[in-house]
């Protein structure tokens, strides 16, 4: 006669045995690694994929190897010229040694976020605030450089750095505007100056051309009294030379008075 009782030690092993291999099995997929520790000691690098531990004595510490945007709090910075600004950013950084990030320091999210914030405030004071608007490529680079060698041995690269906004104050934005309209005037008095050089230039070729040849100078009249007549006014002013009526006042003048 069948009897469940007989076999529940086999059921009680097997179910051991069951609990046993689900803990002892570990499947990490590709973008993650796991940092084994035994009995506290290092013991290796495992992933991605199916592998085994050892439920009780080993430890697993899993660690994604995927790119972290991690966004720069609103700091305050006083620039080289003592402008007051606050100023965003975001970091693009991975772990590339897990055993490093695990060990190495005890959190490096945080870590690398403190270390942000520290270096953007120093690197930012440095420099003056048109050369922060104006080479914010060349900041971005140097505080990429800054924050991937001190972040190495904690098995973090730093891909990227991008100074996201500033935000400067009311009086300043103010003082800029100015700055920026007397720049246009600056620009607009030079472009007429230089037009009016280049205009005299002209100009004054026009009048030894004209000075070489005296018919074209009478041609040159006649064509404006044509000009002139094109625009249908009421009144033609017709400019007559001195030469013409110098003779007359000659004249006048030498008449003898009664």
């Amino acid at each position: 006669m069948f009897d469940i009782f007989d076999y529940i030690p086999f059921i009680f092993v097997i179910v051991l045995l069951i609990m046993f291999a689900a803990s002892a099995i570990r499947v990490l997929p590709e973008y993650e690694r796991g940092v084994l520790f035994r009995l506290g000691r290092f013991a290796g690098v495992r992933g991605p994929g199916l592998f085994f531990i050892i439920p009780g004595i080993d430890k697993l510490v899993r660690v994604s190897l995927r790119t972290v945007a991690f966004d720069v709090p609103p700091q305050d910075v006083i620039t080289h010229d003592n402008v007051t600004v606050k100023v965003s950013a975001v970091i693009y950084f991975r772990v590339v040694a897990p055993e490093k990030a695990i060990i190495d320091v005890e959190n490096y999210l945080y870590a690398t976020s403190q270390l942000s914030q520290t270096t953007l405030r120093s690197v930012l004071g440095q420099v003056e605030l048109d050369e922060l608007l104006a080479n914010r490529e060349k900041i971005n680079k140097q505080l990429q450089e800054i924050l991937d060698r001190h972040t190495d041995p904690w098995g973090v690269k730093v891909a990227n750095v991008e100074v996201k906004n500033i935000d400067l104050p009311q009086e300043m934005l103010r003082a800029i505007a100015k700055q920026a309209e007397a720049e246009r005037e600056r620009r607009a008095k030079i472009i007429h100056a230089e037009g009016e050089l280049q205009a005299s230039e002209k100009l004054a070729g026009a009048a030894k051309v004209l000075a070489a040849d005296p018919m074209s100078l009478q041609l040159r009249y006649l064509q404006t009294l044509t000009d002139i007549a094109a625009e249908k006014n009421s009144t033609t002013i017709f400019p007559v030379p001195i030469d013409l009526i110098s003779v007359f006042l000659d004249k006048i003048g030498n008449r003898p008075k009664s």
